[in-house]
């Protein structure tokens, strides 16, 4: 029988013992009153509501999955979730960081960040009916009319109405400079108001039974756009109309024609939907629709990593307690249970490389995507103009790493896991093979991994000739500095040092390839990121070791099963970075000379 357990004791670990959130939150006005108390109360509700109300829907949601009604376009989510969402409203979940002047409890995006984790775990699919939500808030928030904020804003808030994003079309996906869906001007309504034709495919949540309203924030081309990706102009476009007092209006024409039948995320609705002269409004500058967007793209793609690292913590508790469990075989070394006919595989060398792999991707995972949401947390809310802007570089450089790197790992994790199991996680009664199904999407959607990666190369690193990684590579000298005297530390230090020094010349060394061939880039992006990610886990679990050796001797085995964990990170999954490195110096070369009829 699948279980969770919410990992608040790691949670408040990082946010308290490694960051010091609280101290953070008193210079920032906004949350200035926001104490370590606080978040602990406000996630351990949150953990009960994941455990007790979500979990318990995911194995049925994703053999129930979603229905269409054809006639009417309507879906019906898996029975139990929208009871599920009600509750999720009624306790004022999706409030949890939005501003209180749209109804919000304006508590920090790191607090919504851990929330949103145990969501993950609980139930991805359910998960990702309001996921968007917030995404489409934060686009309105920033690009929509005063108009648009005063009718939208506070019933995403409240999540009266939940928000979807339609980019893609049948003939386009990340090439959304090929989008053939129009937007013209409605003849006597008041100006910005469109009428938009054409056809959206992979959409999340496009269509369902769990509110009233859906928000769709629509992409599309104005009567005069120019050709490509600087011709696409945003619009919100909302399954009923709103009158001018809120109430719901007559249907707008935007339809669910067809579900997707996909690998995982059963119970989650990915949509085709059509606009048959759908109303929209403008959202900001015309032709300037994905300057918009990436606000909610970004924001997706870091509930992508979120939805990984949920997964990656959920499979490796339920991989850890068949372990314990099940009996088979006798240890190399001899018996560790002579009582038993067999010792539980957990004293097998291999068994513990894949739990602790799971363990060590979990918890650096977990540290990073913290340290993010209060890097966006200092962005939104300090006073220091000089403060918003490094962190919102800082944000810019590790979004494709949390994307692309944690849900990496979150598909090697699960995978892991299931192994663990034997032939009994390959059966679906075990639940394993559902984290396994559902991991595999997030390395493609909002964004395949190669595109993180030829975002974080090409545009994040050699786009501003290394500005902003070596801004972070100072963070990571400082601290080598800070620790070079303490012997205990070296263990740690040393190789984070020495691949510090390795990916600086790295990418110089990629930087000059470039210049003579592009594709260059293309050839080492992948193999970039994930030296780059391992740099980001290696910093932050050094930290981590840091804050455990300290305090080791407190009698609290999480320190001791801290600085293990730490260990093996360094021992048995940094050195992947040796192989990356020799492959991404390799060049471009090996992969085009091959001529493609030989393919």
């Amino acid at each position: 029988m699948a279980q969770y357990t919410p990992p608040l004791r790691d949670m408040q670990f990082v946010l308290h013992e490694l960051f010091d959130v609280s101290a953070e939150f008193k210079r920032l006005p906004r949350h200035a009153e926001v104490d370590a108390d606080t978040i602990n109360a406000v996630l351990e509700e949150g953990g009960k509501f994941a455990a007790e109300v979500l979990f318990p829907l995911n194995i049925s949601g994703d053999g129930e999955g979603c229905t269409l009604d054809k006639a009417t376009h309507q879906v019906h989510a898996p029975n139990g979730f929208k009871d599920a969402y009600t509750q999720y409203v009624q306790g004022g979940w999706p409030a949890l960081s939005a501003d209180p002047e749209y109804g919000g409890q304006g508590l920090p995006i790191v607090v919504n960040q851990c929330f949103y984790e145990m969501l993950n775990s609980a139930n991805q699919a359910w998960t990702m009916y309001p996921g968007l939500s917030h995404g489409a808030y934060e686009c309105l928030l920033a690009h929509g009319t005063p108009e648009q904020k005063a009718m939208y804003l506070p019933r995403l808030t409240s999540g009266e109405w939940t928000g979807t994003m339609c980019l893609t079309e049948p003939h386009c996906g990340t090439d959304l400079g090929m989008l053939r869906t129009k937007a013209e001007p409605v003849a006597g309504a008041p100006e910005g108001s469109y009428r938009l034709t054409g056809q959206k495919i992979f959409i999340s949540a496009g269509e369902h039974d769990l509110t009233a309203n859906i928000v769709h924030l629509v992409l599309a081309r104005l009567p005069d756009a120019p050709a490509g990706s600087k011709g696409i102009s945003l619009f919100v476009v909302p399954k009923f109309l709103v009158k001018a007092d809120g109430t719901l209006g007559e249907r707008n024409p935007i339809f669910c024609t067809a579900l997707e039948h996909k690998m995982g995320i059963h119970a989650s609705a990915t949509c085709q939907i059509d606009l048959d002269g759908a109303v929209g409004t403008l959202v900001g500058q015309p032709h300037k629709g994905l300057n918009a967007m990436f606000v909610m793209m970004n924001a997706a793609r870091l509930g992508v990593g979120n939805q990984s690292l949920g997964l990656t913590e959920v499979a490796y508790q339920n991989a850890v307690a068949y372990a314990r469990d099940r009996l088979q075989m006798r240890s190399l070394s001899g018996p560790k249970a002579p009582g038993k006919p067999a010792d539980p595989i957990i004293v097998h060398p291999d068994v513990r490389k894949m739990l602790l792999t799971a363990r060590a991707y979990a918890e650096g995972g977990r540290a990073l995507a913290i340290y993010i949401a209060l890097l966006i947390d200092k962005e939104l809310s300090s006073d220091d103009a000089d403060e918003r802007k490094a962190c919102a570089d800082e944000v810019a450089l590790l979004t494709p790493i949390v994307k692309a790197f944690l849900t990496d790992n979150g598909w090697i994790a699960t995978s892991h896991c299931m192994q663990v199991f034997g032939g009994h996680g390959y059966i679906k009664s075990a639940g394993m093979e559902q984290y396994v199904r559902d991991a595999r999407i997030n390395m493609i959607y909002e964004g395949t991994n190669t595109i993180q990666a030829l975002d974080l190369l090409g545009r994040k690193v050699l786009g501003d000739n290394g500005a902003r990684l070596k801004k972070f590579g100072r963070q990571i000298a400082e601290f080598v500095e800070e620790e070079g005297t303490d012997e205990a530390m070296q263990e740690f230090v040393n190789p984070l040092a020495d691949l510090g020094d390795k990916v600086t010349k790295l990418t110089t060394e990629l930087g000059m390839k470039a210049f003579g061939n592009a594709d260059e880039v293309g050839g080492a992006a992948v193999d970039y990121l994930r030296i780059c990610g391992h740099l980001v886990f290696a910093y932050f679990w050094a930290r981590m070791a840091k804050v455990a050796l300290a305090r080791k001797d407190s009698g609290d085995p999480f320190y001791t099963a801290k600085l293990h964990t730490a260990r093996f990170y360094f021992a048995k999954l940094l050195p992947e970075t040796a192989g990356l490195i020799r492959s991404a110096r390799a060049g471009v070369a090996p992969l085009m000379a091959m001529d493609e009829a030989l393919f």
